[in-house]
């Protein structure tokens, strides 16, 4: 970026500015290639001349002619940044979410590339930090999926599917009280898969508070282990899931509200969605886009390996 304060602070700045493609490009260089030089994918050569009419870099070394999006979630896109940053600057905003049928709209492109670009961008949001959360920490589950009563009584049968959690999809959320979460869509809700989620990511001697389920028994070892009864009531004193409660209460409005139908095989990414939109939450909507467009680097996601036509 040339000038930091011409960068939009709202959806309808950011629109306008990134309509400018000389704007475009200026910020994706920056978040690209910091220090200004451009790296060849290919050999990693920084002597590479800029091709101005086309909008790309040849190197010197190899010959290789490469754009800003090579290396990026936006590799072999033929959508122009206009609509790419655009999409980003609302899902990374979007307290709910955002469907693909409604970015369709707003972007003029169909809903196929919409949901493409979606993923997309749920790619780069996900943060693979291995800090563990410490102090007050909450652990809790929750179970996502349609209910029983309101399917056909095929797909039922099909699935086994009968009242409370059985057929649904299980996830396993720990929060660090005033900091981050973390959630997974986990196998079981078991005493070896609940513990070892919380002993990965929580660090040794803090706080942990739980509900009543049994699998949660033993973490007193390493663990401040206090548990709420919520048969009784939801909280005495700091013993209670309450923020758990409400990360999920924005989880499952975004999943049954905005996206309606989610396959589990892709739940994971509509948990790292929400549960970056959620770490960010002090945050403005520049420093919420700001912070999720680094993640776009050294990331790839094809259409074949999205609907399972292409190995990993």
């Amino acid at each position: 970026m040339n000038d930091i304060a011409e960068f939009p602070a709202t959806l309808a700045d950011a629109i306008k500015y990134f309509a400018n493609p000389d704007n475009s490009l200026n910020f994706m260089v920056s978040i690209r290639w910091q220090d200004g030089k451009a790296v060849c994918p290919k050999c990693q050569s920084t002597d590479a001349g800029f091709l101005s009419t086309r909008r790309l870099w040849k190197c010197r070394d190899c010959g290789k002619q490469f754009s800003v999006k090579a290396g990026t979630i936006f590799e072999d896109s033929a959508l122009g940044f206009d609509k790419w940053l655009p999409a980003f600057w609302m899902i990374v905003n979007a307290k709910n979410g955002i469907s693909s049928c409604e970015l369709a709209r707003a972007l003029g492109v169909t809903q196929k590339t919409a949901w493409f670009m979606l993923h997309r961008i749920r790619l780069a949001m996900q943060n693979g930090s291995m800090d563990k959360l410490s102090g007050e920490v909450e652990a809790d589950e929750t179970y996502i999926g349609g209910k029983g009563r309101n399917m056909h009584r095929d797909r039922k049968i099909k699935n086994n599917i009968k009242t409370g959690g059985v057929g649904k999809a299980i996830v396993m959320g720990l929060l660090q009280r005033n900091g981050r979460v973390k959630v997974k869509h986990v196998a079981n809700a078991k005493r070896p898969t609940v513990q070892g989620e919380v002993r990965q990511h929580v660090q040794a001697g803090s706080e942990v508070f739980t509900d009543t389920l049994r699998s949660y028994n033993g973490l007193e070892q390493d663990y401040i282990h206090q548990a709420i009864n919520h048969a009784e009531c939801y909280a005495k004193g700091k013993v209670h899931t309450n923020g758990l409660e409400n990360f999920w209460s924005l989880l499952k409005r975004g999943i049954r509200g905005t996206y309606i139908s989610v396959e589990s095989f892709h739940l994971f990414r509509y948990l790292d969605e929400q549960a970056f939109r959620f770490n960010e939450r002090k945050n403005n909507d520049a420093g919420r886009f700001l912070i999720g467009i680094v993640g776009i680097i050294g990331k790839r996601l094809q259409y074949g390996e999205l609907i399972g036509k292409l190995s990993v």
